[in-house]
């Protein structure tokens, strides 16, 4: 089915695991992507950026989404990803999308919670779930970049407040993670996203999830992280084996040899992370 994060979210709550958000970062690899989560048995969630859906078409991606959740029999979130316009946001509501994050992390407190706000009335008005952000994750995704040093953490108590006042769907939190990390793995501050889930009562989320160690999201999900966002690595993948078979190809061979090989690469780490993310060793959870 094609459905809303809070769907997926609500059943990854209910049987405590987390729902893996892969960005495709075309529209070539995005098949294999949602079968990988078939041949899972599990939901998956399509994210995109703002240019790439500009660039791919926001309709085309809605088309392959819809199509593939019913003929593969799989559910599929369709999410933009760290928006900050409003105009972006509806315009993906308007042509489709089942979810929209508004990222308002770089704004006053204030000012993000009235702007998240605004964006949850418009969005809920059409059924579409929203997930905001509180607090700055390191790194850079799609020429945003946060520093080191400039990077905040989630404060729990402004984490209550903020869901209360805003209504979103869904919290991404900065507890240490980094946006395009993939050369080494970052150290998660396991007590402090306790402290968050302990006075939040809504789906959890990992921004930055490749620079994640594998061995610490079993605790992550028992911590109620619920959605883990993962792009970078599918991205350097996908390049580098892409880079191989267009090395080697003959210049008047069909393009697919040269694609399809770079599309698997991406369904097997979709299949991996999805089996992890899956939290079979973690223990049943109760509806919130």
């Amino acid at each position: 089915m094609y459905i809303t994060l809070k769907e997926a979210t609500r059943r990854a709550e209910t049987l405590n695991y987390t729902v893996g958000a892969f960005n495709a970062h075309n529209l070539e690899m995005l098949p294999d992507m949602i079968r990988a989560a078939k041949e899972q048995g599990a939901p998956i969630i399509i994210q995109t950026s703002i240019d790439t859906a500009k660039y791919v078409g926001h309709e085309n991606f809605v088309a392959v989404c819809k199509s593939m959740a019913t003929t593969e029999m799989v559910d599929v979130v369709l999410h933009l990803d760290h928006a900050r316009d409003f105009n972006d946001i509806k315009e993906a509501i308007d042509k489709g999308y089942t979810s929209v994050m508004y990222d308002g992390s770089h704004l006053p407190f204030k000012e993000n919670i009235m702007k998240t706000r605004a964006v949850v009335d418009y969005a809920h008005r059409y059924g579409v779930s929203v997930e905001g952000e509180l607090g700055t994750i390191g790194g850079t995704e799609e020429g945003i970049h946060v520093d080191e040093d400039k990077r905040i953490y989630t404060d729990p108590k402004d984490a209550a407040e903020f869901v209360k006042a805003t209504g979103v769907d869904a919290l991404a939190i900065a507890i240490g993670t980094n946006h395009g990390q993939y050369k080494s793995k970052t150290e998660v501050n396991i007590p402090l996203l306790k402290e968050i889930n302990a006075v939040v009562d809504v789906p959890l989320v990992i921004h930055g999830g490749t620079g994640v160690d594998e061995k610490d999201i079993h605790e992550l999900i028992d911590n109620g992280i619920r959605k883990f966002n993962v792009g970078t690595e599918l991205l350097v993948t996908w390049t580098q084996t892409a880079k191989e078979t267009f090395r080697d190809t003959k210049v008047n061979k069909s393009l697919r040899h040269n694609i399809i090989p770079c599309n698997q690469a991406v369904k097997e780490i979709v299949k991996h992370k999805i089996g992890i993310f899956m939290n079979k060793e973690g223990h049943l959870n109760t509806m919130r």
